[in-house]
């Protein structure tokens, strides 16, 4: 890695890699000290390739030098592995060293290796630690990730097991920050470097004709750049630099990949780039450029504008340059270029400036939002799924109402406008327009669209959404509703439950004491718990008395009525049970067997991990329950106005013509809408399935009653097993 201005610099002391001098800058002094220090603290520990060990100490200094950094950071890499490799003690480097350094090795040494094949439970922990680490100084990301590409550069001595877990480890989780954290350089490098080890063949194939096409590549660069040189000075741009950018193998794989084509048809591998002094001379020049060679208009965009969130500033254009080739040009300034190569290393040497002190504030600020979210996460796959979805992506600029700019992930939805803008407006997001026009929540955003949300104070997160949001915040936060709700239910479901349970066998009334002194036998916090886990099917009823009642000496403790007669007091509906209101109950999930809708008498299963499932009271299926009728539950089920759910209908019919318009005209007579219908004509007959939205059980009756008065129609009813539809 080389620097864009070339720093002062001196003769190095002997231990530094020869032919790279230190920085005038860096207090020598001090990191002799610090090399002295480790040598003496590694001694006698060697790498897998049989150098001494502080030889990898030198060279992470010296990418962090490379870097720019200041002298505490390069004297941290110094020493960054004493203390977990070593009896040195955190209280010793700060002794030795002061309590800056001292703070940033614990940072390091806390957070250690994370190993992404550990236990979930040492993921979780070392996944905070990173956090609290990155959080208390953002060097100790810096550092890791100078480790970690040092560590990638001699993969080879370690066991190809070894390697490929590492190089996917780096490409899941070092990578992405590296990119998040603007260092363009670094995240190259690591991802070409996990491309080797992940994806051997594929690697090599594809270096051998980026070499061989390198001559080819280059007489193209020549091409464009030396009249774009001249052009750009004539315009009266002074001190323009351009020069050829090689596209990374990485980069070129995944266009392969996406566009299914081989490297010979990827025709945008050429970049260019043009650095200038001020950003008026970023617009002046990509006027010149445009008035000389032809745009691809759709591939212009505005980086200086609207930075990217990791800090990224630079005006791309894509032009048809010499022989009507393609060429990809990023115009930008100097200051820009330094930033866009090392990212937020950039702006910390320079810390006490207020300019680079709001830099580095902006390129915190999603940081700050990712630890608000996962300091609670249980769930590893959840913060590299939040790396994947937040840190890695394209970004898109759309805008509220009132003009202010939202950045989002390429493919976000309204619902991710929606919770960007304030997670109230997300919990209560109804619907959404865009450009002035009404638009699905799912719809995928456009760059410079204009985005309203509309709310109601009735409206709340449906887990469908879970499959339309791009953003970490907006999963965590829809996420987070439905656990919540998810509890809340499962814990009345479960009180239900035992309620029933008790009054059945003739128990005295339950009170919470006696729940909370169970709740730790069955491994819960206390007696909401040990609800809810009924409710939820984690634990059977049965269980929990026993545990309160040990002289119960089976489940038959009282008569109960006979599985028929259960069946037929469910038809006749002579019982009060749980009230479900509407199909968005969280909890609550319509049984496709049977399609009930509201007005059919209806049971309800608790199901396992998976809510209370709705089913008919006649529907065959309830009769493979039977063995387990404590998580049978009575069901009310409240209609409410403009709810709609899917029924299929099967058709039979004689074949005429006309038929399918006749059936469509039937339906859509009713004020029904058709979601599919397909008929298939065999030897005179007709048979198929029409999908209809209806409003209740009068509404289905009313749509079966029109269909069969269409000539023809030979039999039409519901049909009991339905297809999921994808």
């Amino acid at each position: 890695m080389t620097s864009t201005a070339a720093p002062s610099v001196r003769e190095s002391p002997q231990w530094w890699p020869s032919g790279d001098p230190i920085p005038e800058r860096l207090d020598l002094a001090l990191l002799t000290r610090a090399y002295d220090f480790s040598a003496k603290a590694h001694q006698g520990q060697f790498r897998k390739n049989g150098d001494p060990y502080v030889s990898h100490c030198i060279e992470v200094a010296k990418i962090l030098a490379d870097l720019q950094l200041d002298t505490a950071t390069v004297a941290s890499g110094l020493i960054h592995d004493v203390v977990e490799d070593t009896p040195i003690t955190i209280g010793e480097i700060e002794k030795e060293f002061g309590r800056e350094v001292s703070q940033i090795v614990d940072g390091l040494t806390k957070i250690g290796h994370l190993p992404l094949n550990s236990k979930e439970d040492r993921q979780v922990e070392n996944y905070r630690k990173l956090l609290v680490s990155i959080a208390k100084d953002v060097r100790v990301i810096i550092i890791k990730l100078a480790d970690r590409l040092h560590n990638m550069r001699t993969l080879d001595w370690l066991p190809e097991e070894k390697r490929e877990r590492i190089a996917q480890e780096t490409m899941d989780l070092y990578a992405p920050l590296a990119h998040r954290f603007g260092m363009a350089q670094v995240k190259w490098e690591l991802e070409d470097l996990a491309f080797k080890y992940l994806e051997p063949e594929a690697y090599r194939t594809l270096a051998k004709m980026v070499a061989a096409k390198r001559g080819e590549r280059e007489a193209l660069v020549r091409a464009l750049k030396e009249p774009l040189e001249r052009t750009l000075a004539a315009a009266g741009i002074a001190d323009v630099e351009v020069t050829g950018r090689p596209k990374h193998l990485w980069s070129i794989h995944k266009k392969m990949e996406k566009r299914q084509r081989p490297y010979e048809d990827i025709f945008d591998l050429l970049a260019i780039r043009v650095l200038v002094n001020t950003v008026p001379d970023c617009y002046h020049a990509l006027g010149v450029i445009h008035d000389g060679w032809t745009p691809v208009q759709e591939r212009i965009k505005d980086y200086i504008a609207q930075p990217k969130s990791n800090g990224y500033q630079s005006l791309h254009t894509t032009i048809f340059g010499p022989g009507r080739q393609l060429y990809e040009v990023q115009i930008r300034t100097r200051d820009m270029h330094r930033t866009a190569d090392f990212g937020i290393a950039a702006h910390w040497r320079f810390k006490e400036s207020s300019k680079s002190q709001d830099e580095l504030d902006r390129h915190l600020a999603w940081f700050r939002q990712i630890l608000e979210l996962q300091l609670d996460a249980k769930d590893p796959a959840e913060f590299l799924e939040f790396l994947k979805l937040d840190l890695y992506q394209d970004e898109i600029f759309v805008f509220t109402p009132t003009g202010d700019v939202i950045q989002l992930p390429k493919g976000a939805t309204p619902i991710d406008f929606a919770f960007g803008v304030h997670t109230e407006i997300g919990l209560h997001c109804q619907g959404a327009k865009v450009n002035g026009k009404i638009a699905p929540l799912s719809r995928e955003l456009k760059n410079s669209e204009t985005v309203e949300i509309m709310t109601s104070p009735n409206a709340k997160p449906n887990r469908d959404w879970l499959a339309h949001v791009r953003t970490g915040r907006a999963r965590h936060k829809i996420r987070q509703w439905l656990r919540h709700e998810e509890e809340q239910s499962s814990a009345k479901i479960g009180q239900e439950i035992l309620e029933r349970e008790v009054k059945r066998r003739r128990l005295a009334k339950l009170d919470e004491s006696q729940l909370d002194a169970i709740a730790h036998t069955l491994g819960l916090n206390d007696a909401h718990h040990v609800i809810a886990s009924i409710g939820q099917g984690d634990i059977n009823v049965t269980q929990v008395l026993k545990l309160l009642y040990p002289e119960l000496e089976s489940p038959e403790h009282s008569p109960r009525p006979t599985a028929i007669e259960r069946l037929m007091d469910r038809v006749r509906g002579t019982s009060k049970g749980v009230k479900i209101q509407g199909a968005d109950g969280l909890m609550v999930r319509y049984a496709q067997c049977c399609q009930p809708v509201p007005g059919d008498p209806v049971v309800g299963y608790v199901t396992r991990g998976r809510g209370v499932s709705i089913h008919r009271a006649d529907c065959p299926n309830l009769l493979q329950l039977i063995h387990e009728p404590e998580r049978r539950l009575e069901i009310d089920w409240q209609e409410q106005p403009g709810e709609r759910f899917l029924v299929r209908l099967a058709i039979e019919a004689n074949d005429r013509r006309s038929l399918y318009a006749d059936i469509a005209a039937a339906v859509s007579s009713t004020g029904t809408d058709i979601r599919t219908l397909e008929l298939k004509s065999v030897d005179g007959r007709v048979t198929g399935a029409a999908v209809v939205e209806v409003e209740n059980l009068s509404h289905l009756q009313k749509i079966l009653k029109a269909v069969r008065r269409v000539k023809g129609i030979s039999d039409v009813a519901r049909r009991e097993h339905i297809q999921t539809q994808g």
